[in-house]
């Protein structure tokens, strides 16, 4: 259990699905989703070439145990943030405990505090998100993600998780006036490789830049879409 600290408030919010993209409704805001506007904008050549390496149905399989493994590990560390009991005795559940013990050990031993969990963030007007965990990582206002993964991660590998948490950063700081300094993405593979990445200074001002440059981009592409002509209407 990490000490909680109420210096913010944070809005809830409410997810739901527009054709199949994640979107968020909050603080009178209908807003896409960061992960919506990543996934729209991203260069998925290495992925094309992954599924055809695969094959599509190994693929999915993998995909699927993935995210179920991330979504059962994220559980864990969420209840321990919150000083909540949990467990899941199934073969996955155990595994993913042991994940989460290896990111608690490791990864949050400089956490000596947390503003909030599973926390709804938003830049008016522009986009949203849910991040892990905000709070204070070696003395330092942080953004912190909970990451598994089947391998180690190389750092050229990513990029993407790195402008999520610059967005996070930016929408915390426009909305409750912080100054985050840091952001933390924790990784963990099933058999407790441990790996940390952290961004700051002019790495998260970097962050922050593409990530707004990957909006633009995206907003381009919606207009696009939209733009297009309707035939048999």
């Amino acid at each position: 259990m990490i000490k909680k600290l109420n210096k913010y408030s944070y809005a809830h919010g409410t997810r739901y699905l527009d054709n199949g993209s994640r979107n968020y409704d909050i603080a009178g805001y209908r807003l896409p989703s960061v992960t919506t506007i990543l996934g729209r904008t991203k260069d998925d050549t290495y992925l094309r070439k992954w599924i055809a390496q695969k094959g599509k149905e190994e693929a999915e399989r993998i995909k699927t145990q993935s995210a179920t493994r991330g979504t059962s590990m994220h559980k864990y560390l969420e209840n321990y943030v919150l000083g909540r009991g949990y467990e899941d005795l199934t073969e996955l559940g155990q595994e993913t405990k042991r994940m989460a013990e290896k990111v608690i050990e490791v990864g949050l031993a400089p956490v000596s505090g947390f503003y909030g969990s599973e926390v709804t963030l938003y830049y008016p007007g522009l986009y949203a998100g849910q991040t892990d965990l905000v709070g204070i990582h070696n003395d330092k206002e942080t953004i912190i993600d909970f990451k598994q993964a089947n391998k180690p991660k190389r750092e050229e590998w990513i990029g993407d998780y790195k402008l999520q948490a610059g967005a996070y950063a930016m929408a915390h700081d426009y909305v409750h006036g912080s100054n985050i300094e840091q952001a933390v993405i924790m990784v963990c593979t099933p058999d407790l490789y441990y790996q940390e990445f952290k961004i700051d200074g002019l790495n998260l001002r970097k962050a922050k830049h593409d990530f707004l440059r990957r909006l633009d981009r995206y907003h381009e592409l919606q207009r696009e879409e939209e733009e297009k002509p309707t035939y048999g209407s």
